[in-house]
């Protein structure tokens, strides 16, 4: 019982970090990644999808972003979403591709953005702080029906205790590999 409430802890910890991942990867650092079109939807046939279901996102140099449409008449709907949506790109059409050039980011919007991971981090320890919350409730739920001894309990609550510490000085690291990326000119 104690194992499963672990387990459940570390699986919970884990959908938080893959969350961190996820929102950090919209964020962009002045380099181009594919991940940073994820957000844009387009109008196509009627219904709202991401442009990846509509075209293929390459990046061929550093700097550059490449959007393929799989159907050249939806070159305007996709380059009208990537203008239209907040990511301030300026795509630049040649008919049957989008080219889409990263400008750099200015010393004010990095500060913003830093301020966004940090907020982002945050985030997710609330949530590892929950599911420590939770799991010390299961133990206790389980100390309280005899299904386990005092020494099991404060041994269990040790260990949650290091696997939340873990937890965070992990988000911790992934905010400061952040904030290097932002920060680096």
């Amino acid at each position: 019982m104690v194992n499963d409430t672990i387990a459940e802890l570390e699986k919970d910890i884990v959908k938080a970090h893959d969350g961190l991942k996820r929102e950090l990867a919209k964020i962009r650092t002045g380099r181009a990644h594919p991940s940073i079109l994820e957000s844009v939807r387009v109008e196509i046939y009627g219904s709202s999808m991401p442009i990846s279901q509509c075209a293929s996102v390459n990046v061929p140099e550093a700097r550059l972003l490449t959007v393929k449409p799989w159907d050249k008449t939806q070159l305007k709907a996709i380059e009208k979403a990537i203008v239209t949506s907040p990511l301030g790109l300026n795509p630049q059409s040649d008919g049957e591709m989008l080219r889409i050039p990263m400008p750099p980011l200015t010393a004010e919007r990095r500060k913003e953005l830093t301020k966004l991971v940090k907020k982002h981090g945050e985030d997710t320890k609330v949530a590892v702080r929950k599911a420590r919350h939770d799991a010390k409730d299961m133990l206790d739920s389980l100390k309280k029906d005899g299904e386990i001894s005092e020494d099991d309990l404060e041994r269990a609550q040790k260990k949650v205790e290091e696997v939340v510490q873990k937890a965070n000085s992990d988000v911790d690291a992934t905010i400061a590999r952040k904030d290097k990326d932002l920060l680096e000119v």
